[in-house]
């Protein structure tokens, strides 16, 4: 019998800028697996042929989202999908954090404007100013923070968002996150390793969608507080045991504090170049994966 085919999934723009990819496509087959890069969205790849798929830098789901969803659906049709697909439609719209926050989680206060909705002006209000995003997104694309004062900035921004149909969404401006953001993974449940970056919004009122997404990266170590929140939050996952790796991104808010900002389960940096554990871990966690369906089949 020969090794069990692997397909590390990514998308056109994610196979030559992934600085991730060839190590994870490495430590695989050094366990023993076969392993491949290919694109979501590449013709005839054969998805069946392969005994698990795993998402890794499918960096252009948010712009073709429906698509990338009925992408996933069908690939889980006919092999085995990590993170599944369910999960990665409900990761993929942000409006989960009001489900963890339902939940007991920590999370940043957030709003949502919906098209054609209301939305009190008080809404783009705070002590230190706004940020305001798309519910939809990735990498911190049409994302800006605005100062306080800079009201009718926020919501001209927001506007923008829902006239093209988009829902947007309003956090406080945290200023902690000056110290930076941490970001914690995880993989099979068990925590890894963490990081902490520089801020990405260091500049008010502006839309830049060519930032450096994870300035000043560094490993990091995580305080008992922060890995008891982002645990909190993987708990409060829907079938949070079908997660093969997941990233909880961190901040601290004004009692020094950490609360989500985000919970990363389909395509999220995992910063394995900062940590060859982690890509150990990684290895390891699909190996178990590959076990379990086995075990099952």
């Amino acid at each position: 019998m020969g090794a069990e085919r692997i397909a590390v999934v990514t998308s056109r723009n994610g196979a030559d800028e992934d600085a991730d990819l060839p190590l994870v496509l490495a430590a695989l087959r050094a366990a023993g697996l076969s392993a491949e890069a290919v694109a979501w969205d590449a013709d005839r790849p054969g998805w069946d042929g392969f005994d698990l798929a795993v998402i890794r830098s499918t960096w252009d789901y948010a712009d073709r989202l429906q698509e990338f969803l009925a992408w996933a659906d069908a690939t889980a049709r006919v092999t085995r999908l990590w993170n599944p697909a369910p999960l990665v439609r409900w990761n993929s719209d942000k409006r989960y954090l009001l489900e963890l926050a339902g939940r007991g989680v920590p999370v940043v206060p957030t709003r949502f404007v919906e098209p054609g909705g209301g939305y009190a002006a008080e809404d783009f209000d705070g002590p230190h100013g706004v940020v305001v995003k798309p519910a939809v997104s990735s990498g911190a694309r049409d994302t800006a923070r605005y100062e306080p004062g800079r009201r009718a900035d926020a919501e001209r921004h927001a506007r923008m968002l829902t006239d093209q149909g988009r829902t947007a969404m309003v956090q406080p401006y945290l200023p902690l996150v000056a110290e930076g953001e941490r970001a914690l993974v995880f993989f099979g449940g068990a925590f890894s390793h963490a990081i902490r970056k520089q801020p990405v919004l260091t500049e008010a009122g502006l839309i830049d969608n060519f930032r450096v997404p994870h300035p000043g990266a560094a490993p990091y170590r995580p305080s008992e507080a922060e890995l008891r929140t982002a645990r909190a939050a993987l708990a409060a996952v829907p079938t949070p045991g079908d997660l093969l790796f997941a990233r909880v991104d961190l901040a601290l808010d004004e009692a020094r504090e950490p609360v989500l900002m985000e919970l990363e389960l389909i395509e999220p940096n995992l910063f394995l170049s900062l940590n060859p554990q982690g890509l150990e871990r990684l290895a390891g966690a699909v190996t178990a994966a590959l076990a379990t369906g086995r075990a099952t089949a």
